[in-house]
Order: structure tokens, then sequence, then C-alpha cells
């Protein structure tokens, strides 16, 4: 499917990846690879070679020193602590990475934590964090690893409740992304909209691969819908890029400005008054 797109094409995809670094939610975020990254191996399903203290290492290089410092001094009290005093500990530096964006980390803890508490939610969040990690690493090792503990994370959450919805798209997404077969994930995100067919998620999600295949006519369509229940700068954004990258340049200008008016964001602003000047030439 990546062979049909055209140069134009990805340059519009890369502008989205680009973009959703710094904008869009961890829900969303990321789905849309770069054409070289998509066209690589997909993950492995059988290599989990990540480690916390590998993830730990890593993330602290991107962050500041003294939180840095802040998180080591925490880590070794939860190395030696036990029971409850460590899945406290455990919470704590779970909040920690979260306050500096950190979810490769981040997740490890939460995961700690489920299996400590195991429930519903605390899978569903610890698949949560692993999945925005994968979206957000550019390390194909960690991706890997990422994605597969979302999966079994996602999995484990259906264990508690087999209808639940969140965990299900979840699961649909690890799926999609190299986790199994691709259609199999696309086939429960339809069957999902089948039963919510307003759910935002799951309709974002299938935009965005919709995307990722060069298939921006039911791009359209899927941001239309998300747009005609509840408008978002997310949603008229990638309606604006698919729009732009079928050639049709007038609605491209309209959901750009409209993506421009929703979100207070200045560094979105300035990216897409570029791509409206560039439009108006």
């Amino acid at each position: 499917m990546l062979k049909s797109l055209n140069k134009t094409q990805i340059i519009f995809i890369a502008a989205i990846i680009l973009l959703v670094g710094f904008l869009f939610s961890r829900d969303i975020k990321g789905l849309v690879k770069e054409e070289e990254n998509t066209a690589a191996a997909q993950p492995s399903n059988t290599n989990q070679n990540i480690n916390l203290q590998e993830v730990s290492a890593t993330a602290k290089n991107l962050i500041s020193n003294t939180i840095a410092k802040e998180i080591t001094n925490l880590e070794q009290n939860y190395a030696g602590a036990s029971g409850a005093e460590k899945i406290n500990l455990a919470k704590s530096l779970a909040k920690k990475w979260d306050d500096v964006a950190q979810d490769g980390p981040s997740a490890f803890y939460f995961e700690e934590i489920a299996k400590s508490q195991p429930s519903l939610n605390n899978w569903l969040t610890t698949g949560n964090r692993f999945l925005s990690a994968f979206e957000n690493s550019k390390d194909s090792l960690m991706q890997s690893g990422f994605l597969q503990k979302a999966n079994i994370a996602y999995s484990t959450a259906l264990t508690f409740d087999k209808n639940d919805i969140s965990s299900q798209i979840g699961l649909a997404t690890t799926i999609v992304n190299g986790i199994g077969a691709p259609m199999q994930g696309i086939t429960m995100l339809l069957e999902i909209v089948k039963k919510e067919p307003n759910n935002i998620k799951a309709n974002m999600n299938l935009g965005m691969f919709a995307m990722k295949s060069g298939q921006f006519d039911k791009a359209v369509d899927r941001f239309n819908k998300i747009i005609a229940y509840k408008e978002s700068p997310e949603a008229y954004f990638y309606l604006a890029t698919a729009y732009e990258s079928l050639g049709k340049n007038n609605e491209a200008i309209n959901a750009y400005t409209k993506s421009k008016k929703l979100a207070a964001n200045p560094t979105l602003t300035s990216f897409i008054e570029k791509k409206l000047a560039e439009l108006k030439k």
C-alpha cells in the first residue's frame, strides 16, 4: 500500500509526524509513521528485550539534571523496598515520569502496580503508557518491546472485562502496528464503530491508519465524521492534511484555518500559518 504514495503525500505524512510530537494527545500521536519506518520490518512478536534500567537511563538524558537526581534517589529507595512501601514508591516514580512526559519508564512502574494490584484500570493504564512509549520512541528495538508489552497489558485488561471498549481499541492498535495481522486490528476497530458510531478514538485511529496506507478519501470521511460529532484541532488538522494530499487546496485551507482557531498553541499556529501561505500561492 505504501508504494502507492507519491512524493508529495510522503512529505505531508512526514509533516504530521513532526507536528504531533508537540501538539497531539497521547491517544493519537505518532500513529502515522514516516515511509521509511513503516516500510521497515514490523516489530517481532517474540522480542521483549527492554528493561526498566535501560529505559530509565535513556529517559534521564531527556530531562533536567535536578529531576533526574530526584528520580535516581527514588529508584534507589524503590530497589530496597518491599510490600506496600514498594508499590507506593512505584506510584511516586510513575507520577514523576509522567510529569516530565516520559512514558517508557512510567509504563514499567504502572506494570509493577498492575501486577501487585491487578484490575482493569491498572492494566489499561499500563497498556496506554506502553503504547504511547512505542509511538514516541525512535529506537526500533525499544519500539518492539514497548508494543509487545502494550499488547500484553491490553490483553490482560480484557480478562477483567472482555467488552471494555478502551482496551479493545488499544489492543487493535497494537495489532495494526505489528503484533499480528494488521487487518485483524482494522476489523476490530470497524466492529467497535459499528457498536459506537461516534467513538472518537476508534474513528481517529481508523482515519490515521487510512492516511498511513494512502487512502486519503477514507481518511477525509473519518475525520469529517469526528468533526460532526465533536470538533477538535487534531481532527481539523488531519482533515486538512488529507485534503492537501488529494490536491483539494481550498478544502485544506478551510480545515487548517479551523484547526488554528481551535488550538491554543503558538507553535501550531506558526506551523499552520506557513502551510496556509504555501497553499494560497
